[in-house]
C-alpha cells in the first residue's frame, strides 16, 4: 500500500509551494499541496515538505474530476489542514475500492 513517504513533491506549478500527485491503481489520484495560498501548516512557501505540519488534499476519479467520495460530509472538493497520519488514512481508504 502507498503512504504518504511515497509522494515526491516538485515546486508548485504557480510558484507557490510544493505539489505531489500519485495515482493508484484503481484509477484515483490524491493531490497533496501545502504553501503560502494554501490550507496548509503554515501558510508559508518552502519547496521542503518537511517544512509543512498539514497539507492540503484533494481526490480525482478516474476521468480526472475532483471527487468527494472519500469525504461525503464535507462541502468542499479540498481538504485543509490534513497531516500525515490523515493522509495515510485518507490514501489507504482510496486504495481499498
Amino acid at each position: 500500500m502507498k503512504t504518504f513517504k511515497d509522494l515526491k513533491f516538485k515546486k508548485h506549478p504557480n510558484g507557490e509551494g510544493i505539489l505531489s500527485h500519485l495515482d493508484f491503481d484503481n484509477g484515483f489520484t490524491i493531490s497533496v499541496i501545502a504553501g503560502g495560498p494554501f490550507y496548509s501548516t503554515p501558510r508559508r512557501n518552502s519547496n521542503d515538505p518537511d517544512f509543512f505540519v498539514a497539507f492540503e488534499v484533494a481526490v480525482f476519479d478516474a476521468g480526472g474530476n475532483f471527487t468527494k467520495e472519500f469525504f461525503p460530509d464535507h462541502n468542499d472538493n479540498v481538504l485543509g489542514w490534513q497531516d500525515r497520519d490523515e493522509i495515510d488514512a485518507l490514501m489507504l481508504l482510496i486504495q481499498s475500492k
